[in-house]
């Protein structure tokens, strides 16, 4: 009885985790009356927006993904495929390029065994190959081989001549 008031109380507390959306997307998609697949949809598209992030039952992801760090703000691009057992770090994008006659139109397809760290970017309809590293804060707009490692390179920094203005202003002023 402990036990079960305990749960209760975190569940209460803290909200559904990523166990609560993964059993929710999955029965969304294998629901067999309309009133089901909108109830579950409607209870993984509350917990998604919780974490500010999305994912839509029009993504292909085989099996779920590993968020380590949540769900905070991860976006997965509708016609995006993931591959199985691949790892996603917090503030993720799998984002498409909806740009009409672009190289890389489209949304991204991830290999199996994928490594994604934090606020990496993964845009346009690029193929990124089995068993990859992607490094915090990248920006893939390419195809990755297989088998290997993307990291950034080293910092730019363009020295300007006078004083800029870094005043922020909102829209309204």
């Amino acid at each position: 009885m402990k036990r079960l008031l305990s749960a209760l109380f975190r569940r209460l507390l803290y909200g559904a985790g990523t166990a609560e959306f993964w059993k929710h997307r999955d029965k969304a998609l294998s629901a067999k009356t309309a009133f089901f697949r909108k109830y579950h949809r409607y209870r993984y598209t509350k917990i998604s927006y919780r974490y500010g992030s999305s994912i839509p039952d029009s993504a292909r992801i085989d099996g779920h993904l590993v968020m380590p760090h949540g769900m905070s703000g991860i976006f997965v691009s509708k016609g995006a495929v993931i591959g199985k057992n691949c790892t996603v770090f917090q503030q993720v994008t799998i984002g498409s390029n909806s740009i009409e006659g672009s190289k890389t139109y489209g949304a991204p397809t991830l290999g199996d065994n994928v490594y994604i760290g934090a606020g990496a970017k993964i845009i346009g309809g690029i193929t990124v190959g089995d068993n990859v590293r992607i490094g915090a804060n990248c920006v893939v707009t390419q195809n990755i081989p297989a088998n290997s490692t993307v990291v950034l390179e080293k910092p730019r920094v363009i020295v300007r001549e006078g004083v800029q203005n870094n005043n922020f202003r909102t829209f309204a002023e």
